[in-house]
């Protein structure tokens, strides 16, 4: 429920402050003393694009900050953890509208974005002006308007038939693809054959090309790899001279004098390291010269996996590493224009399958459609009759159409407007005053079924007087007791029944115009509406009325 709104700098508001309760509150004034104004307001607050043009002349920013209570089971606990935001009883919605053209909304502080407002915005308040009824003469509007009366169970139904349809049409899209890449893409489908073929048939393996070129180099240089190494342990040991001999001397010398001087006995251990690491390099090097042997197939195989891999990495890369990074991309398109992530016959064979179980769960969305369409004939039949539209009759038509995220028949609302007349599409025979009470029978039907406990009502009573309007009063007030409900109006009749009015005006200074808003008191309310009724010149027999209105 909204239990505050405060507006600052808004077009020609300059800063007011609403308090709402339970029921029926109504804003009266003068025309354009800023009753719309008010509703766009609260309709940008919720989440409708802003543009600068409502920023009062000379101020920097627009301000709308919402005040709401909430139920412990609303469905806005889901979406409200789904984007961050702690669920609390409270939740204040502020929303900023600047001079460049950039707005800041923020949940309980915390800054989302205008599709997430949105979201929200639509479980909050449901706002209802001219514009709805406008909705309500195009056809394609009214399965929504249906399936908006449903109950938990019919939207399970509906949400479990749109699941299917999509997983149906995002795999028929792939089935029809694939159809249509072998048709025309069959060319580049045989040539990835070909090259994914001849480079997994290279088996190339990660750096092998510069694994390769080492050992190659290894090979073509192995004799003087063998002359250098040969020399090396010749010098280090062999029968005519050994340094390793001579090392070995000088450390038995060294050690004999170790117990002479401290800084002997540091030399014979230094040297006695030196000697043991000559030791183990002169052993390391004899292994390597006894298993030295020059394998000439070595280098023939070599330089045949070589040749082999350089005339795939002249085709497909500069390195194998660049051709295995090919191979990679050229088989996800080749999996993609072929469908072989998943086979042919298996795709053909999960649409059928996916093609009855959509035929299953329409069919079962249709009944329910239906069943909800019966349920929302007697209770318009109902609302209608309170409005004094009692000798007309109301229907909806299903027609079957094609598949699409709403099912497989359209839905159209039909009206006899007089006894003995046949049925008609709504958009063809309703009169605006009609119009004005089948929507607001829609409305009092629905806000029976709705989560939201909002709902305003923007000059819906346009177009009608007399009993009609004392009816569409007692209707709005009705729709009050099961929440909330805010109008603006211009009858005496609605704005009577109404639990709270609030009185707004237009004051006009030397440079300014700024609108205001006050809750009247008893007194103030039955001269406001005895103005209603005889205009500026008050008489003692309008004020009489107007109580009388009031005290029904």
């Amino acid at each position: 429920m909204l239990l505050e709104i405060a507006i600052k700098n808004f077009a020609i508001i300059k800063e007011i402050s609403l308090n709402f309760e339970n029921g029926m509150t109504v804003l009266t004034g003068e025309t354009g003393a800023g009753k719309s104004i008010i509703i766009d307001a609260m309709n940008m607050m919720l989440g409708s694009r802003a543009n600068t043009d409502v920023i009062r002349h000379g101020s920097s920013k627009a301000e709308i900050e919402g005040f709401f209570s909430l139920d412990a089971n609303s469905p806005l606990k889901q979406i409200l953890k789904e984007n961050g935001i702690e669920f609390s009883d409270e939740l204040i919605i502020r929303r900023e509208i600047f001079q460049n053209g950039r707005s800041v909304s923020r949940l309980n502080g915390q800054m989302v974005n205008l599709a997430v407002l949105r979201s929200i915005g639509q479980h909050l308040v449901d706002i209802h002006g001219q514009h709805d009824q406008e909705e309500l003469m195009r056809s394609q509007n009214h399965i929504h308007l249906l399936d908006g009366f449903g109950d938990g169970h019919f939207q399970e139904v509906k949400t479990n038939y749109q699941s299917v349809f999509d997983h149906y049409k995002k795999l028929r899209k792939r089935v029809l693809d694939k159809k249509k890449n072998e048709q025309e893409h069959q060319a580049r489908i045989e040539m990835l054959e070909y090259q994914i073929a001849e480079i997994e048939a290279a088996d190339l393996k990660s750096g092998e090309d510069q694994k390769l070129l080492k050992k190659r180099h290894k090979l073509l240089n192995h004799k003087l790899i063998v002359d250098t190494l040969t020399n090396a342990y010749t010098v280090l040991d062999n029968e005519d001279y050994s340094s390793l001999a001579n090392v070995r001397s000088a450390m038995n010398d060294l050690q004999s004098l170790e117990d002479y001087d401290a800084d002997y006995k540091t030399l014979s251990s230094d040297l006695s390291e030196s000697y043991y690491i000559l030791e183990d390099v002169t052993k390391r090097l004899g292994d390597l010269l006894e298993n030295l042997d020059f394998d000439a197939n070595a280098l023939v195989n070599l330089d045949t996996r070589l040749d082999l891999v350089n005339s795939i990495t002249r085709k497909y890369g500069g390195s194998v590493d660049d051709v295995l990074a090919y191979l990679a991309n050229i088989t996800k398109e080749y999996n993609l224009l072929t469908g072989n992530d998943l086979s042919f016959d298996d795709m053909e064979q999960d649409l059928k399958s996916l093609e009855r179980e959509l035929l299953e769960t329409a069919s079962e969305l249709s009944q329910e459609r239906h069943k909800l369409a019966d349920l929302l004939t007697k209770e318009i039949k109902q609302e209608l009759k309170d409005l004094y539209m009692d000798k007309a009759a109301f229907k909806v038509v299903f027609s079957k159409g094609k598949f699409n995220r709403e099912g497989n028949e359209a839905v159209e609302f039909y009206i006899a407007a007089n006894p003995g007349e046949d049925f008609k599409p709504l958009v063809k025979v309703a009169s605006g005053g009609e119009l004005s009470r089948l929507m607001l029978a829609i409305k009092a039907a629905l806000s029976r079924r709705d989560d939201k406990t909002s709902i305003v009502f923007d000059e819906v009573d346009t177009g009608v007087s007399g009993r009609v309007a004392q009816a569409i009063a007692q209707k709005i007030h009705k729709i009050g007791s099961n929440g909330q409900v805010l109008a603006i109006s211009h009858l005496p009749q609605v704005i009577a029944v109404s639990d709270y009015q609030y009185f707004i005006e237009k004051q006009s200074h030397k440079d300014s115009t700024v609108s205001t808003v006050r809750l009247l008191k008893p007194e103030e309310r039955v001269e406001e509406i005895a103005k209603m009724l005889a205009g500026d010149d008050v008489t003692p027999a309008a004020r009489q009325q107007a109580r009388e209105l009031l005290r029904q």
